[in-house]
């Protein structure tokens, strides 16, 4: 057993072995991490001390906002740090911490963005009953069962990850620890593994868009009996998700969704969504949605009184 998996920790050869990048790639990199956090907070805080909190797609959009914050920060800063550092050293304890917990915060996000699209279909194609459907209750049912599909995501590829015997070479391909570099270095035949990895993420991922996309085409269809006002407050909502959306499956559809290979190309797309997507996200939501975020951010920053209250409390 013990040559079977004499490994306790693993080398990541990072983004790039070139020291003269390394350093403006970590301030980069710092910038997005600071650009992530100050924008949904702005989102978090707007919402949240608002009355927009009640709003079922601005309660989503809140929860989007946090996850983005959490699934970010189990990759970002631990790959500026390592930029610095001459020896990129991760334990296996830790390394199997870091896959469990982005796949669940990924996990997470993909089924928010789900709920998001619901609650855009029952706005949109039942109008007359939203607030029956679109309730309290319901809504706190599609975040607990958001975090149950994160779960049951992540737990998978851990169970997985935590039985696979590991005799070296200890170097991972990657700025984190993620399955298919993981089971690239195993010491054991692979295939049927990669073939799970591919119903639990590629597939998942490819069927959930497929069905978001399917779910956005009835709302368009919708949404072209409307006066002219509702379709542009309906578009402008369902147009910020859809980009979301599309700049979220994308990458991560074409680095899961073939067999357990790793290109040099995952690298790139890996960053897409696990640092740019969360950094744009609220730029997106901002400027493509319609008023009412705005005039809520407005109204929450730049009230003296609101301020002056919350410092009294």
């Amino acid at each position: 057993m013990e040559d079977r998996n004499n490994v306790t920790e693993f080398i990541l050869l990072g983004l790039s072995m070139d020291k003269k990048v390394q350093i403006p790639c970590s301030l980069f990199f710092l910038f997005c991490y600071l650009a992530i956090w100050l924008g949904n907070l702005i989102i978090v805080i707007s919402i949240t001390c608002s009355q927009l909190i009640t709003q079922p797609m601005y309660f989503f959009l809140n929860c989007l906002a946090l996850s983005d914050l959490f699934y970010t920060s189990t990759v970002t800063p631990k790959l500026m740090t390592d930029l610095l550092m001459e020896k990129k050293v991760i334990s296996h304890k830790n390394c199997l911490t870091q896959l469990f917990t982005t796949h669940f915060f990924g996990g997470i996000e993909v089924f928010i963005l789900t709920g998001m699209a619901y609650d855009h279909y029952v706005a949109v194609c039942k109008p007359l009953h939203y607030a029956i459907i679109m309730n309290r209750q319901r809504r706190h049912s599609v975040l607990i069962a958001s975090a149950a599909g994160g779960l049951l995501h992540s737990l998978g590829l851990f169970l997985l990850a935590i039985v696979l015997p590991f005799c070296g070479p200890n170097e991972i391909d990657h700025y984190f620890c993620d399955v298919y570099p993981l089971l690239k270095l195993a010491c054991t035949d692979t295939h049927k593994i990669g073939f799970f990895v591919i119903a639990n993420s590629g597939l998942m991922g490819l069927v959930i868009f497929v069905v978001l996309m399917a779910s956005y085409i009835l709302i368009l269809d919708n949404v072209r009996t409307y006066s002219a006002e509702s379709r542009h407050k309906a578009l402008s909502t369902c147009s910020s998700h859809i980009t979301v959306m599309i700049l979220f499956f994308a990458p991560v559809i074409f680095v899961y969704i073939r067999p357990a290979t790793t290109l040099p190309e995952d690298k790139m797309f890996t960053l897409f969504y696990t640092i740019i997507v969360p950094m744009l996200n609220p730029l997106i939501y901002y400027t493509l949605r319609n008023m009412e975020m705005k005039n809520s951010v407005r109204r929450v920053w730049c009230n003296k009184r609101f301020w002056e209250g919350r410092l009294m409390t």
